[in-house]
Protein backbone atom coordinates (compact mmCIF):
# COMPACT_ATOMS: atom_id res chain seq x y z
CA UNK A 1 0.00 0.00 0.00
CA UNK A 2 3.35 2.50 0.80
CA UNK A 3 4.35 1.98 -2.69
CA UNK A 4 1.41 2.42 -4.58
CA UNK A 5 0.75 6.02 -2.15
CA UNK A 6 4.31 6.72 -3.38
CA UNK A 7 3.47 6.09 -6.98
CA UNK A 8 0.32 7.64 -7.61
CA UNK A 9 2.14 11.02 -6.10
CA UNK A 10 4.73 10.87 -9.00
CA UNK A 11 1.90 9.91 -11.88
CA UNK A 12 0.21 12.47 -10.70
CA UNK A 13 3.28 15.44 -10.87
CA UNK A 14 4.18 13.95 -14.28
CA UNK A 15 0.89 13.89 -15.41
CA UNK A 16 0.66 17.86 -14.54
CA UNK A 17 3.63 18.23 -17.49
CA UNK A 18 2.84 18.53 -20.86
CA UNK A 19 4.19 15.06 -22.22
CA UNK A 20 5.16 17.05 -25.55
CA UNK A 21 7.89 19.30 -23.66
CA UNK A 22 9.41 16.48 -22.59
CA UNK A 23 9.85 14.51 -25.91
CA UNK A 24 11.23 18.33 -27.65
CA UNK A 25 13.74 18.29 -24.85
CA UNK A 26 15.74 14.95 -25.35
CA UNK A 27 15.04 15.41 -29.24
CA UNK A 28 17.05 18.79 -28.66
CA UNK A 29 19.66 17.15 -26.65
CA UNK A 30 20.58 14.00 -29.58
CA UNK A 31 20.03 16.26 -32.27
CA UNK A 32 23.47 18.46 -30.47
CA UNK A 33 25.22 15.10 -29.72
CA UNK A 34 24.77 13.99 -33.33
CA UNK A 35 25.73 17.69 -35.01
CA UNK A 36 29.10 16.77 -32.80
CA UNK A 37 29.67 13.07 -33.74
CA UNK A 38 29.13 14.44 -37.61
CA UNK A 39 31.13 16.92 -37.52
CA UNK A 40 34.24 15.22 -35.64
CA UNK A 41 33.96 12.18 -38.44
CA UNK A 42 34.15 14.87 -41.36
CA UNK A 43 37.53 16.09 -39.85
CA UNK A 44 40.14 13.50 -41.10
CA UNK A 45 43.87 13.12 -41.05
CA UNK A 46 45.80 13.78 -43.46
CA UNK A 47 47.66 10.53 -45.27
CA UNK A 48 50.12 9.10 -43.86
CA UNK A 49 53.33 8.61 -46.01
CA UNK A 50 53.91 5.40 -46.51
CA UNK A 51 58.01 6.08 -46.57
CA UNK A 52 58.13 7.77 -43.34
CA UNK A 53 60.54 5.51 -41.22
CA UNK A 54 58.71 4.02 -38.90
CA UNK A 55 59.51 4.82 -34.78
CA UNK A 56 62.39 2.67 -33.20
CA UNK A 57 60.77 0.05 -30.34
CA UNK A 58 61.47 0.85 -26.73
CA UNK A 59 63.75 -1.39 -24.49
CA UNK A 60 61.07 -3.60 -23.48
CA UNK A 61 60.10 -4.56 -27.16
CA UNK A 62 63.80 -5.17 -28.14
CA UNK A 63 63.47 -7.69 -24.86
CA UNK A 64 59.59 -9.09 -26.11
CA UNK A 65 61.07 -9.70 -29.70
CA UNK A 66 63.80 -11.76 -28.17
CA UNK A 67 61.04 -13.27 -25.50
CA UNK A 68 58.60 -14.49 -27.77
CA UNK A 69 61.44 -16.76 -29.57
CA UNK A 70 62.42 -18.59 -26.38
CA UNK A 71 58.65 -18.40 -25.12
CA UNK A 72 57.71 -20.33 -28.31
CA UNK A 73 60.01 -22.92 -27.84
CA UNK A 74 59.56 -23.63 -24.21
CA UNK A 75 55.46 -23.69 -25.05
CA UNK A 76 54.87 -24.29 -28.03
CA UNK A 77 51.43 -25.07 -27.48
CA UNK A 78 50.30 -21.63 -26.42
CA UNK A 79 49.02 -19.88 -29.14
CA UNK A 80 47.67 -16.77 -27.62
CA UNK A 81 49.42 -13.38 -28.22
CA UNK A 82 48.04 -11.79 -25.24
CA UNK A 83 49.55 -15.13 -23.22
CA UNK A 84 53.30 -14.38 -24.69
CA UNK A 85 52.28 -10.44 -24.21
CA UNK A 86 51.79 -11.30 -20.16
CA UNK A 87 54.67 -13.35 -19.60
CA UNK A 88 57.00 -10.77 -21.16
CA UNK A 89 55.60 -8.63 -19.13
CA UNK A 90 55.88 -10.32 -15.57
CA UNK A 91 59.46 -11.15 -17.20
CA UNK A 92 60.39 -7.52 -17.32
CA UNK A 93 59.29 -6.37 -14.22
CA UNK A 94 61.28 -9.09 -12.82
CA UNK A 95 64.59 -8.35 -14.69
CA UNK A 96 67.10 -6.04 -12.65
CA UNK A 97 68.43 -2.88 -14.33
CA UNK A 98 71.65 -4.68 -15.06
CA UNK A 99 69.99 -7.40 -17.32
CA UNK A 100 67.91 -4.95 -18.85
CA UNK A 101 71.04 -2.71 -19.72
CA UNK A 102 71.65 -4.14 -23.12
CA UNK A 103 68.23 -4.17 -24.35
CA UNK A 104 68.19 -0.39 -23.52
CA UNK A 105 71.78 0.07 -25.44
CA UNK A 106 70.33 -1.80 -28.49
CA UNK A 107 67.06 0.60 -28.15
CA UNK A 108 69.14 3.60 -27.76
CA UNK A 109 71.35 2.27 -31.03
CA UNK A 110 67.94 2.02 -32.93
CA UNK A 111 66.91 5.19 -31.75
CA UNK A 112 69.87 7.22 -32.76
CA UNK A 113 69.95 5.37 -36.27
CA UNK A 114 65.95 6.87 -36.46
CA UNK A 115 66.84 10.09 -36.02
CA UNK A 116 69.57 10.27 -38.81
CA UNK A 117 66.75 8.65 -41.19
CA UNK A 118 64.44 11.24 -39.93
CA UNK A 119 66.69 13.96 -40.41
CA UNK A 120 67.33 12.65 -44.43
CA UNK A 121 63.39 12.28 -44.60
CA UNK A 122 63.05 15.76 -43.46
CA UNK A 123 65.00 17.13 -45.98
CA UNK A 124 63.95 15.25 -48.64
CA UNK A 125 60.38 16.12 -47.67
CA UNK A 126 61.26 20.00 -47.71
CA UNK A 127 63.35 20.08 -50.45
CA UNK A 128 59.87 18.37 -52.53
CA UNK A 129 57.81 21.12 -50.76
CA UNK A 130 60.11 23.74 -52.34
CA UNK A 131 60.34 22.84 -55.87
CA UNK A 132 56.30 22.10 -55.62
CA UNK A 133 56.12 25.87 -54.56
CA UNK A 134 58.34 27.12 -57.13
CA UNK A 135 56.40 25.60 -60.26
CA UNK A 136 53.08 26.31 -58.77
CA UNK A 137 54.22 30.42 -58.35
CA UNK A 138 55.66 30.25 -62.05
CA UNK A 139 53.01 28.28 -63.75
CA UNK A 140 50.40 31.24 -61.81
CA UNK A 141 52.91 34.12 -62.51
CA UNK A 142 52.92 33.07 -66.19
CA UNK A 143 48.95 32.41 -66.39
CA UNK A 144 48.34 35.96 -65.15
CA UNK A 145 50.80 37.66 -67.46
CA UNK A 146 48.78 35.61 -70.25
CA UNK A 147 45.43 36.91 -68.93
CA UNK A 148 47.22 40.60 -68.47
CA UNK A 149 47.92 40.75 -71.95
CA UNK A 150 44.77 40.03 -73.67
CA UNK A 151 42.56 41.94 -71.76
CA UNK A 152 44.80 44.67 -71.24
CA UNK A 153 42.27 47.28 -71.49
CA UNK A 154 39.50 45.23 -69.73
CA UNK A 155 41.57 45.33 -66.22
CA UNK A 156 42.53 49.10 -66.80
CA UNK A 157 38.83 50.56 -66.57
CA UNK A 158 37.90 47.68 -64.14
CA UNK A 159 40.47 49.63 -61.82
CA UNK A 160 38.53 53.25 -62.55
CA UNK A 161 35.43 51.51 -61.60
CA UNK A 162 36.47 50.58 -58.29
CA UNK A 163 37.82 53.99 -57.57
CA UNK A 164 34.90 55.53 -58.31
CA UNK A 165 32.71 53.67 -55.47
Amino acid sequence: MKGSKGKGKKDTKEALKPVEDKVGKRKAATQVVKSSKTQSKKKKAPMKDPNKPKRPPSAFFVFLEEFRESYKKEHPNVKAVSAVGKAGGEKWKSLSSAEKAPYEAKAAKRKSDYEKLMTAYNQKQESVDEDGEEESDKSKSEINDRDDEESGEEDDEDEDDDDDD
